[in-house]
């Protein structure tokens, strides 16, 4: 149930992806919030000067009072009951392949974080995700327990088929769906009882078509996307129109978008998100990495100063690779005079 103390800490586009059916109330008493979008609904209201509050009958106090009956009221007659916000994961150690004990005793995640997953092929990264996505509780292979917010999970996350705790986002996305683009958002928004469809749409193409290598529209036959544009869908979709706090993603690298918008759009969008991956720059744009080896957790390690500073390299050298492959893409000669002095960027770092 929603209060004042949130309505001042709540931004309108916040409280707009709690409770669509806000806008309606929004139009019913003509409150033009575009502007407003990333104040609180209270500011919104402050901004009116005492001449317009007389001219136009408004009446701060008591669209303070209706928007919280109104919002209470909805969530009572559409039969929802809120779920305590997710602001923490918690690992707590098991054992590796050999029954030894994990190298360490517990991690907590934060909710805007992004945690790495690394080891070689076969070590248990896969592992881990699938216990954290079924809320383990020492009752997997591993061993391991997950908390959430600091407390055992409830078992409506493990059994229910209606699972919103966890997105994942696996290495293969084949749609099998004949659909477009724009009815398989359609289909997704409607779930989630969205009213303002089409802007949400909008604002999942224009981030998919952000991170995918080759543009696409809402027209296009999801079976017809390429493996990027079908991950950049996904990610897209899962950032803006989810309730997932969690994402989890499997070697994000093989899918042809820009990671590093990718997972800016998702921890903007407040989620917590774990990547398995081989990817040195991924590994290093994370806050930390797990390091996977005989299928247990071998060393939890902090993203420092020194190797912030090496993925600033590795950035760079990214950039270089992007280009000579769109040149290639384009049907391009590669001039080596052109790209040398680029090239001398792989060099800086040996």
């Amino acid at each position: 149930m929603i209060n004042r103390e949130m309505l001042d800490e709540l931004t309108i586009n916040e409280i707009e992806n709690k409770y669509p059916f806000i806008i309606s109330f929004f139009a019913d008493n003509k409150l033009d919030v575009d502007e407003y979008r990333n104040e609180t609904f209270i500011s919104f209201l402050e901004h009116f000067s005492e001449e317009e509050r007389e001219e136009w009958a408004i009446d701060t106090t008591k669209l303070t009072e209706d928007i919280i009956v109104y919002i209470n009221t909805m969530l009572d007659f559409l039969g929802i009951k809120e779920e305590k916000a997710v602001d923490s994961l918690t690992i707590i150690a098991g054992h590796d392949k050999s029954g030894q004990k994990e190298n360490f005793d517990n991690i907590t995640i934060n909710k805007s974080e992004i945690i790495s997953i690394v080891g070689p092929t076969g070590s248990g990264k896969s592992r881990l995700l699938a216990d954290i996505e079924w809320t383990a509780n020492e009752d997997t292979p591993t061993g391991r327990a997950i908390l959430i917010n600091g407390e055992k999970p409830d078992k409506k996350w493990r059994f229910s088929s209606g699972n919103k705790l966890v997105a994942q986002l696996s290495q293969n996305m084949n749609f099998v769906m004949d659909l477009t683009v724009s009815e398989f958002l359609e289909l997704h928004a409607k779930s989630r009882m969205v009213e303002n469809e089409e802007e949400v749409i909008k604002k999942i193409i224009e981030a998919a078509n952000n991170l995918a290598g080759e543009a696409f529209d809402l027209n296009t036959p999801i079976t017809s996307l390429s493996g990027g544009q079908s991950r950049a869908l996904m990610i897209a979709d899962t950032a803006i129109l989810s309730t997932s706090p969690i994402v989890l993603i499997d070697e994000i690298e093989n899918a042809g978008i820009d990671r590093k918008k990718a997972l800016g759009l998702l921890v903007s969008k407040e989620k917590i998100v774990l990547m398995a991956t081989h990817d040195p720059s991924l590994a290093l744009m994370a806050d930390k990495r797990i390091v996977i080896r005989n299928g247990g957790i071998y060393k939890v390690i902090e993203t420092g100063k020194e190797e912030k500073a090496m993925l600033q390299e590795l950035e760079k050298m990214d950039k270089v690779i992007k280009g000579l492959r769109t040149s290639l893409r384009k049907g391009e000669i590669i001039n080596y005079n052109d790209n040398i002095s680029n090239i001398n960027v792989y060099e800086s770092i040996h």
